[in-house]
C-alpha cells in the first residue's frame, strides 16, 4: 500500500482528497495535516465523512511517507517544504502556483514536472515532484491543447468561462457568501486572469507560439465546475477539427468529445473533461467542462500519483457525475 499524506486537509481540495483516497485500492493514508484542527475528527471540517472515517487532524508530519499531497494556499508550499524537508523517496505533487511556473520548477534537488497527464504523461511517470495544474488552466488547456500541438491557433482565441463558488477556497469572502452569490453571475480579473500566464506557457511547450488570449472568467450562482467556450479562426472543417481532437486524446481516459452540446452537470463529481466543438464562419468554438475540485485539483492530483506509482491511470477515479 503506497502511504499518503495531506497537508491543509480542511479545505476543499484536502477534503476532496481524502474522500478520494480512503476509498482508493492502493492507498493507505498516513496523517492529515492541520495547524488549527489537530486532534479533531475529520468530520469536523468534511461533516460528510460522519461514519465513513475515524481519521484525525494530526499536528505532526511524517517527513518519510510515500507521496505527500500539499493542499495549501499559494505562496505557502515553498515555505512548508522549506521548514519540513520530505525524505529523497517521497513524491511531492502539490496544488497550488508555487512550482507552475517554468522559472519555478527546481527546489531544494528536486525537479517539478507540470502535471497535465494528457499533456506530459510520460514526464510524469518519471517524476519525484508534481506541480499540479490550475482549474481554469486545465479547463482551457484541454480547450486548446490539440489546436496547439499542430500549430493551427494563428490568431487571438476569445475565452469565456464561469466557475463556482468553491473556486475561490474554503474561507468566506465579500463575493463567495450566500447572500451576494445566489441569483448572481459577475465578471472578475477580466483579460488578467494570474491562469493565463500558466495556460500560455503550457502552450508553447507544444511548439506554439505563444497566442493572444483574451479570457473573461465568471463567478457563477453554483457551488462547483467550470463551463468554458473559447473560439479562434480556423482553416479547417469542422470534420476535421472533430478528428484532430479524436486523436490528440484517443488515449485519454478522462477527456473525451462529444458530438451532442455538453453541460455542467455531465462533469461535476467526475475526473472527467467533456468536449463539444462547431464551426461558425471562419471560428472554431470549443466548449470545455471539468469540476474544479477533482479534474481541475484533486481528482487530477491522484491521476499524477497512479502515473508516478505505475497504477491505472483511473484508479480509485471511478466517480459518478451528479447528472440531474
Amino acid at each position: 500500500m503506497i502511504k499518503a499524506g495531506i497537508i491543509g486537509g480542511s479545505g476543499y481540495t484536502g477534503g476532496e482528497l481524502i474522500r478520494i483516497l480512503e476509498q482508493h485500492p492502493a492507498v493507505e493514508i498516513d496523517f492529515i495535516y492541520s495547524t488549527t484542527r489537530a486532534g479533531k475528527k475529520i468530520s469536523s471540517a468534511h461533516p460528510d465523512m460522519i461514519g465513513r472515517t475515524d481519521y484525525e487532524f494530526s499536528g505532526e508530519v511524517n517527513t518519510n511517507v510515500d507521496v505527500v499531497f500539499l493542499c495549501l494556499g499559494h505562496g505557502n508550499s515553498l515555505s512548508f517544504l522549506t521548514e519540513h524537508p520530505f525524505s529523497d523517496s517521497t513524491k511531492i505533487i502539490d496544488l497550488s502556483t508555487d512550482f507552475r511556473a517554468q522559472s519555478d520548477r527546481n527546489f531544494m534537488g528536486r525537479t517539478f514536472v507540470y502535471g497535465l497527464p494528457e499533456n506530459h504523461k510520460s514526464a510524469i511517470e518519471q517524476a519525484n515532484a508534481i506541480a499540479n495544474p490550475g482549474c481554469f488552466a486545465t479547463a482551457l488547456q484541454l480547450a486548446l491543447s490539440p489546436l496547439a500541438a499542430q500549430k493551427l491557433i494563428k490568431g487571438e482565441v476569445h475565452i469565456n468561462a464561469t466557475t463556482g463558488s468553491t473556486g475561490a477556497g474554503v474561507k468566506p469572502s465579500e463575493t463567495t457568501h450566500f447572500s451576494w452569490r445566489t441569483s448572481s453571475v459577475s465578471w472578475y480579473k477580466a483579460f488578467e486572469h494570474q491562469h493565463l500566464n500558466e495556460v500560455g506557457e503550457q502552450l508553447t511547450t507544444l511548439n506554439q507560439e505563444q497566442p493572444e488570449l483574451l479570457f473573461l472568467p465568471n463567478r457563477g450562482n453554483f457551488t462547483r465546475g467550470i463551463f468554458a467556450t473559447s473560439y479562434t479562426e480556423f482553416d479547417g472543417s469542422l470534420e476535421e477539427a472533430q478528428e484532430l481532437y479524436q486523436d490528440y486524446y484517443s488515449t485519454a481516459p478522462f477527456t473525451h468529445l462529444t458530438a451532442e452540446p455538453i453541460h455542467l452537470k455531465q462533469v461535476v463529481n467526475t475526473n472527467n473533461c467533456h468536449l463539444h466543438l462547431i464551426k461558425h464562419q471562419k471560428y472554431l468554438m470549443i466548449t470545455s467542462a471539468i469540476d474544479n475540485l477533482l479534474k481541475g485539483a484533486s481528482g487530477q492530483a491522484v491521476q499524477n500519483m497512479n502515473l508516478i506509482f505505475g497504477l491505472e491511470e483511473d484508479m480509485g477515479l471511478q466517480l459518478k457525475p451528479i447528472a440531474f
